[in-house]
């Protein structure tokens, strides 16, 4: 059985130089390509990580001029290695549709996005030309969590704790308001793909039903049309790394084994073979398995 990976990190050197962290092993391709080859990772999505390179680089359109496009060139040298998701200006709405243009042009086949932006998150009606393009050009897109203030941090700040709690928690929050305001409704035909099996969704996704009905026999919160599980059961995740076999059980009360991706989170996650190996040696059935591991990527990245 091939594997592909639905979620992997290259940064290029000058991006990666204007960050604070992510500089060791973040831009060495031939280590990448090393690990792959002999863990049998047949390719691999690039996605950027979120990070503060657009403070130190005038903002987010130089950030994308250099991203795309040492991420095109890879995709280019690499065709049958890598895939590539492009990045927005998000602090510059004029010139996104520019951009997604100069991103297809480019042959990137996917978008990459942050759970949100400056507390502003992906439900906003700036982002609604993304959505159409995406649904114009078959582009799935990633969801990675937002690291630059996301929910929570303002309260608590902490080394540990907000990478592990509220990186996780704004992906939560992103895909509630996604649902809350419309967004999944409006482009039902938008393959979202959310990291880290969604945050937390996979142990609140009872709790959003049952609170929800109880919520609409008093009125108190608006018709959505169906319970929150019914939207969720569409959206894609990614394993992120995870080593964990209850996690994935979990993730499967969510959706079923065709919506969820093998996801390395190469380079932070060091110990891939061990993410491989909880689907690999897991109790499902083999259909699940290559679902999780080969199928899914294939489906969604061929357009």
């Amino acid at each position: 059985m091939k594997i592909f990976d639905a979620h992997s990190h290259y940064m290029p050197p000058r991006v990666a130089e204007n960050t604070m962290f992510f500089k060791q092993f973040w831009s060495d391709l031939n280590r990448q390509l090393s690990v792959m080859d002999q863990l049998g990772i047949e390719k691999a999505l690039l996605l950027y990580p979120t990070s503060d390179a657009h403070l130190n680089m005038g903002g987010w359109r130089e950030v994308c001029r250099e991203y795309n496009g040492a991420i095109a060139d890879v995709v280019n040298k690499y065709p049958d290695r890598f895939v590539g998701a492009g990045i927005l200006p998000v602090d510059a709405p004029e010139s996104i549709d520019e951009e997604l243009r100069r991103i297809k042009d480019s042959g990137l086949s996917a978008l990459t996005l942050a759970s949100s932006y400056d507390g502003k998150y992906l439900d906003d009606e700036m982002f609604a030309p993304v959505y159409s393009f995406a649904c114009e050009n078959k582009m799935p897109i990633h969801v990675h969590p937002q690291i630059m203030s996301p929910i929570g941090e303002e309260r608590v700040k902490d080394p540990l704790l907000t990478p592990v709690l509220e990186y996780v928690f704004d992906v939560s929050m992103c895909i509630g308001k996604m649902m809350m305001e419309g967004t999944f409704s409006e482009y039902p035909e938008v393959d979202f793909i959310f990291a880290h099996y969604g945050g937390v969704l996979p142990f609140v996704r009872e709790r959003f039903d049952n609170t929800y009905q109880m919520l609409r026999k008093r009125d108190f919160v608006k018709d959505l049309g169906k319970l929150p599980g019914g939207f969720f059961k569409n959206l894609y995740f990614d394993t992120s790394g995870s080593k964990s076999a209850a996690s994935l059980l979990c993730a499967l009360e969510v959706v079923d084994a065709d919506h969820i991706l093998f996801g390395s989170d190469f380079p932070a996650n060091q110990n891939i073979e061990k993410t491989i190996e909880v689907i690999s040696s897991s109790a499902l059935i083999a259909e699940y398995k290559e679902q999780i591991l080969e199928r899914n990527f294939i489906e969604l990245m061929s357009g």
